[in-house]
């Protein structure tokens, strides 16, 4: 197995139940930054959660290679010593684009009413994945991951003879026993509940919204890896939920949404803590694959053309000016905002700041707990 040589601050005091990951890893704490992608995961973002002891990860899959070896010397600089991850989107052989001209006529009003150039078929629909890779295995990145799947065997390698450790996201457990024969070091169990790209890669990801609680034991029994839980997970309770359920750590993503330093929209960190579980729905008009994400006038009026949409990520690559545009004219309802279904329990604390209350009230939990006080209120 790969080695992430530890540099991390002092310990939890060993009140965690499970801290094999933690050492492997080289982290103090049990708590992963999901590696949002799209700009909410900056480098201050990626640097104060790995500075707080935790892992911090950036999302790579939408930046170009010299963008990505930017970021992480970025984050060298800003938390010297501590690990990091990368996450990369597995693309796929063929994405379907026979639908774009039609879906490019859709999208035609609302350029217009943005005031921008009519829709134009992309020349490409992504970055060089195999380019992305070479980044992460000349910076030697400690920690790489993967979502939708797991790559080529030769990337598996090449990433482990450079020292990753690796990380493979699984909605069901066949999915998790794929990529623990494929040689991944760890496995990301994502609930239904999580915001952003369902992981699904296997079936329909329509057919897979297994819940976290449901997922996480399932998936511990299934591979003999550690598991991060994810998935609705916000504070203290779920952290110690997820640890009950056999999971070596929590990956949070919604949770660091609204600090100050996500480079979320402002409208989508403001929209965050206000937001119900029931104003949360799974769609596809944004990028062509099931994500959960905070409904506005776009999914709504969207959701009737569901048949004409392409496949990730021709239909992400169609909608970027759109939300682009959206985005510097401070129209929401255009903005692609990803969310969790505890979307609400998420605060405005600096990163640093909300690992260490994570930690503060998981420690007081598992002691109340331990004595037999019962639980407690967020």
């Amino acid at each position: 197995m790969s080695k992430v040589t530890p540099r991390a601050p002092a310990g939890d005091g060993g009140f965690w139940p499970n801290q094999a990951l933690t050492r492997r890893l080289g982290i103090a704490h049990p708590i992963l930054l999901a590696p949002m992608a799209g700009g909410p995961t900056t480098p201050e973002l990626v640097a104060a959660v790995g500075n707080g002891g935790g892992l911090g990860q950036f999302g790579a899959t939408y930046l170009a290679p010299d963008v990505i070896a930017a970021q992480i010397g970025a984050v060298r600089k800003l938390a010297p010593g501590r690990p990091f991850g990368v996450n990369l989107f597995v693309p796929e052989a063929a994405p379907r684009t026979e639908n774009l001209p039609r879906m490019a006529a859709r999208l035609a009003g609302y350029h217009a009413e943005l005031g921008i150039d009519p829709p134009r078929i992309p020349n490409a629909w992504s970055e060089p994945f195999d380019a992305q890779v070479d980044v992460a295995v000349r910076e030697r990145v400690p920690v790489v991951s993967f979502h939708f799947a797991a790559p080529a065997p030769a990337v598996i390698d090449r990433l482990k003879a450079a020292g990753a450790f690796l990380i493979g996201s699984a909605t069901t457990v066949e999915e998790a026993k794929f990529l623990a024969a494929a040689g991944f070091d760890a496995i990301h169990a994502q609930g239904a509940e999580a915001g952003g790209h369902r992981g699904t890669w296997m079936r329909d990801p329509m057919a897979a919204l297994v819940g976290t609680m449901a997922l996480v034991p399932q998936i511990v029994d299934a591979v003999d890896l550690p598991v991060i839980a994810a998935g609705g997970i916000m504070d203290a309770r779920g952290i110690v939920a997820a640890l009950a359920l056999g999971a070596s750590a929590v990956q949070m993503g919604t949770a660091f949404l609204a600090c100050p330093e996500s480079g979320a929209h402002p409208d989508h960190k403001r929209r965050v803590p206000e937001t119900r579980a029931e104003d949360l729905v799974l769609t596809r008009a944004f990028s062509g694959r099931p994500a959960r994400g905070i409904k506005n006038r776009f999914i709504e009026e969207m959701a009737a053309y569901e048949d004409e949409f392409a496949g990730f990520p021709a239909q992400n690559a169609l909608t970027r000016p759109l939300r682009n545009a959206a985005a510097q004219k401070n129209r929401p309802d255009f903005l692609s905002m990803w969310a969790g279904q505890g979307a609400s329990l998420a605060t405005a604390l600096p990163a640093a700041d909300l690992v260490a209350k994570l930690v503060e009230e998981t420690g007081s939990l598992l002691r109340r707990l331990g004595r037999g006080k019962g639980p407690v209120r967020g």
